[in-house]
């Protein structure tokens, strides 16, 4: 597994590949999440580049970029064993040199849900992913569906702007207990991250309710938030059944539904969701 650097590395090695190369964007503290992405990559690809970099522009006033967990040599002694390629591993520096000023403002998709809470993140979002698309050049690129947001931007700018690239979305990995895996999961004490179950169990909740006939949005969602709020440690930042490609808002269940949440549980914040199709 090479190890890559700078820009002028990673254009090196790009020059000479053959075959179909993957791409698995990664900001690191990797768990089976991201390892399944990278799986599928090498399963289908002659060769897989994964990047690890903790994108300062996607982060708000007051996020946690400079706590975000890292742990770069459990990382890629993770990538070397799933079979990894190569490992792009930039400082912001190379990433967004002095008097870089140029950025991707995604459209109304990026404005609902997550980019409503956390302005501005889409568009970091969209910029790095953007940069990486012209450096590694991929055929394919990966990323998980509990990021459906992101995903749906993604695929939004690869239309948008003609970039020739197939976005692979892969299954939400949980925990036995249901939990969605995030890096972010390790900030929970134990008590948390019992807590923190609720929100799963509430995207069961109105999984449930529509199978059973419900189909008053508005009704699912006060069932949803009741459902949370018998968890004293989590604060919601909102619950939403939206149509899955627009994430237009619905007033009646119509399929494919995005079923998503964001919460924190006391100070983590934590997104989810499920889509019924």
């Amino acid at each position: 597994m090479i190890i890559l650097k700078t820009i002028a590395e990673l254009r090196q090695y790009r020059r000479g590949l053959t075959g179909l190369v993957g791409l698995v964007p990664t900001m690191g503290y990797l768990h089976e999440g991201h390892l399944s992405l990278v799986r599928a990559s090498v399963a289908e690809c002659a060769q897989t580049v994964v990047s690890i970099f903790v994108n300062p522009t996607q982060f708000g006033p007051g996020e946690d970029f400079k706590s975000y967990p890292r742990d770069t040599e459990r990382d890629l002694a993770l990538l070397a064993a799933a079979g990894t390629d190569a490992v792009f591993l930039p400082e912001a520096g190379e990433m967004y040199p002095p008097g870089t000023d140029t950025v991707v403002v995604p459209g109304e998709i990026a404005g609902k849900l997550e980019g409503a809470a956390r302005p501005g993140h889409f568009q970091g979002v969209a910029t790095v992913v953007l940069k990486l698309f012209n450096l590694v050049q991929p055929d394919y690129a990966y990323f998980g569906q509990k990021d459906a947001q992101q995903v749906a931007v993604i695929q939004k700018m690869v239309a948008d702007l003609n970039i020739p690239v197939g976005v692979t979305v892969m299954p939400t990995v949980r925990e036995s207990d249901g939990l969605a895996m995030s890096s972010r999961n390790t900030y929970l004490n134990p008590a948390e991250r019992q807590a923190a179950l609720i929100l799963y169990r509430s995207l069961q909740l109105a999984a449930d309710l529509i199978a059973g006939g419900e189909a008053d949005t508005g009704v699912i969602k006060g069932r949803m938030t009741d459902l949370i709020e018998t968890v004293p440690s989590a604060a919601i930042d909102y619950v939403s059944l939206a149509d899955a490609d627009s994430l237009t808002e619905l007033a009646v269940v119509a399929r494919p539904v995005l079923i998503s949440l964001a919460a924190r549980i006391g100070k983590t914040r934590l997104i989810d969701n499920i889509i019924l199709k």
